[in-house]
């Protein structure tokens, strides 16, 4: 028996990167686990694939969490296709990393709407149906960043900074019934930080104290741990997973990334 066998898994933005890892993670310990994604129903479904491949079950849902409609209707399209939410892991996120005197409307609103907005109004969504059913789960995907800042992030750690805020609010108000946690994780290797600087595992593992860059599946034992019920009276925390980055603060510059695709994504 896995530590999450029976219950429903929801990780939002889970097509690719930490997401796509986590939803694996996530089924590899018996959960049935919904995919979500907005636009790229490809990695959807092999994010699946994946997880049915190994024996596991999943299924991927639409949905633009960045929108309150949107986020209200993925938990209510989970419960309704797999009967519950056990466990629900607010992932989705955007960036549009670059100066703070450069943010316009667009880039503000493109970040708060997805990395905040969507937490909270998936959180509050699926909290009732948790609320009723007796208990669940909530691990939001925070930043280390939040923990010690890096330039040119301004509009990405104030969303982030509010959820690690909303974490605290909701495991308040929330308990005991329902747990609400975060991870923050550290600077990840990924296919979107590739894009940034093909060599950034050069850049940035000498100024990470454990030797190398985070890889999306050290965050995958962390996860499991706060979803399931190894942490059965932890609430309201934040856990840093970034080879120890958040205590020494090493920062390469900004300047000489390659951060164009983040204005380009859709």
């Amino acid at each position: 028996m896995g530590a999450l066998e029976n219950k429903v898994a929801l990780v939002t933005g889970a097509s690719k990167g930490i997401g796509g890892e986590l939803a694996r993670g996530l089924a590899i310990e018996g959960a049935r686990v919904v995919v979500n994604y907005r636009n790229d129903q490809a990695g959807a479904q092999e994010t699946c694939k994946a997880i049915t491949d190994a024996g596991g079950e999943a299924i991927a849902i639409q949905a633009d969490v960045s929108l309150g409609a949107g986020a209200r209707s993925l938990i209510t399209e989970t419960c309704e296709r797999l009967g519950r939410i056990d466990v629900l892991v607010n992932n989705a996120a955007r960036t549009r990393f670059g100066p703070a005197v450069d943010v316009n409307d667009e880039d503000f609103d493109d970040v708060v709407n997805t990395n905040l907005r969507g937490t909270f109004f998936a959180s509050t969504e699926a909290a009732k149906h948790m609320l009723k059913q007796g208990g669940g789960t909530i691990v939001n995907i925070s930043t280390c960043s939040v923990a010690l800042q890096i330039e040119w992030h301004s509009v990405y750690t104030m969303s982030k900074g509010g959820i690690e805020a909303l974490t605290a609010q909701l495991a308040l108000e929330l308990a005991p019934t329902v747990r609400v946690n975060a991870i923050a994780p550290g600077p990840t290797k990924v296919a979107r930080s590739l894009a940034y600087d093909p060599n950034i595992e050069e850049t940035w593992g000498p100024v990470i104290p454990m030797g190398r860059m985070c890889l999306p599946s050290d965050y995958v034992g962390p996860l499991i741990f706060l979803a399931s019920d190894s942490s059965a009276f932890l609430s309201g925390e934040v856990l840093h997973v970034d080879g120890a980055w958040s205590v020494q603060g090493k920062v390469p510059p900004m300047a000489e990334l390659d951060l164009s695709g983040d204005f380009e994504r859709s």
